[in-house]
């Protein structure tokens, strides 16, 4: 008996199992959900920080004295390059937070903090660590030192502080807790908790009523949503960032990513990124682009978008902020460039995703076994980042161990949303 019924509920689940594969194979992005989005042509955020840097300049020239309105001009920036992704005006922000710490004597917990938050932007870590460390120290609002703290070093790679320095902020009724919580997790491979998190976070931003908590949350959660192939939940929660916030470059790159990745529509993706390059000048956006050329074996528009990203990190002011996109492009053609630089981020932040751009430099200069080595060592017991594991699989067809290449080529073809079309590809012929 049991014989004669097992074949149609086989049938059944994979007839069940055709149908889901179907329905996610639908496009997802529809262009009349954020076409309104991408007409902008004028900044109304730069427009209003304009306003502001006017009326707290005219305030500080008045009276000099008053070092406060340094602080206020230094946010101003800060919203300029959040608006713009103009690296000149993060400097600017520093500039002014730096003049306001040394006034004070770096003895303003909140100036301390403030200073440090730019340099976090700016990925001078150990610096930023410092300052937060001075305002440990001090002691005032201390809560808010010990949950930087979590963050710097989290983004350093000091796992165990970090997780002591979230043991010291435990709330699960506080906002700030639960994001990093949500974060912890996601660093620990632990996906659902994160989303989970997440969604706590989330509830409670959207209590608050507070634009830029559920700005934030709705980002982040669309991102988890991504990792974890709800690919649907993720567009529809960048959409509603974009509800808010209608000139967030972020979720509409969240949205382009979905329409390349997913929908299998570079021609509608580029023309997304494109209407936010008008504004917003972020380097690592033309590499989208030129992922996107790439894709469409368009060698033209590749060369273009690739120059033009480096063109933009030509700045100094950038400093080691693009060191690992930089890299990953080196990593090819002049291996040795990019082994200098995979040396110099694993220096300033040897977490396990320095370790992975090491060793994929260490792969592209010949030498697979050191390669081998750093992947076992610091990678593959710390992250199941999809790019990690593709490197990882690289790493190892290259020292003949097929049967573990084997198994991340599966791992990595459950991810194919994450690591795009173009990886895709790559990871077919593993």
């Amino acid at each position: 008996m049991l014989k004669t019924h097992l074949l149609p509920i086989v049938m059944v689940f994979v007839f069940i199992t055709s149908c889901q594969k179907s329905l996610e194979l639908k496009p997802i992005a529809n262009a009349v959900d954020y076409n309104h989005y991408l007409e902008q042509n004028s900044s109304e955020k730069t427009a209003k920080a304009n306003e502001n840097f006017k009326f707290w300049n005219t305030k500080l020239l008045a009276t000099p004295k008053q070092y406060v309105y340094l602080s206020k001009i230094a946010g101003v920036h800060n919203a300029k390059f959040e608006a713009t992704a103009n690296i000149k005006e993060l400097s600017k922000a520093e500039d002014n937070l730096r003049k306001i710490n040394q006034i004070t004597k770096f003895e303003n917990p909140n100036y301390l903090r403030a200073l440090a938050h730019n340099l976090i932007s700016q990925h001078k870590f150990k610096s930023a660590l410092d300052l937060v460390l001075k305002a440990e120290a001090i002691g005032e609002n201390l809560k808010a030192s010990q949950k930087m703290l979590f963050d710097i070093h989290l983004e350093l790679g000091n796992d165990e502080d970090a997780k002591n320095y979230l043991t010291k902020i435990k709330n699960f009724g506080d906002f700030d807790y639960l994001i990093r919580l949500a974060k912890w997790s996601d660093h620990n491979s632990d996906l659902q908790n994160a989303i989970h998190y997440m969604e706590k976070a989330t509830k409670i931003a959207e209590a608050s009523n507070l634009a830029s908590l559920k700005i934030w949350s709705y980002t982040n959660l669309a991102d988890f949503y991504g990792h974890n192939g709800q690919v649907k939940k993720a567009y529809n929660f960048y959409l509603k960032t974009l509800k808010l916030d209608p000139e967030n470059a972020y979720a509409k790159k969240g949205i382009a990513w979905i329409v390349f990745s997913h929908d299998k529509n570079p021609k509608e993706a580029n023309r997304i990124i494109d209407a936010i390059l008008v504004n917003y000048s972020a380097p690592d956006y033309y590499l989208l682009k030129a992922e996107i050329a790439t894709f469409n074996q368009n060698k033209l528009k590749e060369k273009e978008a690739i120059s033009a990203y480096f063109n933009a990190v030509k700045d100094s002011l950038y400093g080691d902020m693009y060191n690992v996109y930089t890299a990953k492009l080196y990593a090819e053609n002049q291996p040795q460039k990019a082994l200098i630089l995979a040396r110099k981020e694993v220096k300033n932040r040897p977490t396990a995703i320095s370790y992975d751009l090491l060793a994929w430099c260490l792969l592209n200069n010949g030498q697979e076994q050191d390669a081998l080595t750093v992947i076992e060592e610091k990678v593959k017991p710390y992250t199941t980042e999809p790019d990690a594991l593709f490197h990882m699989a690289k790493i190892y067809k290259a020292n003949g161990l097929n049967s573990q290449v084997k198994t991340l080529k599966n791992e990595l073809l459950e991810s194919t949303f994450e690591i795009g079309p173009l990886t895709e590809k790559d990871v077919q012929t593993l």
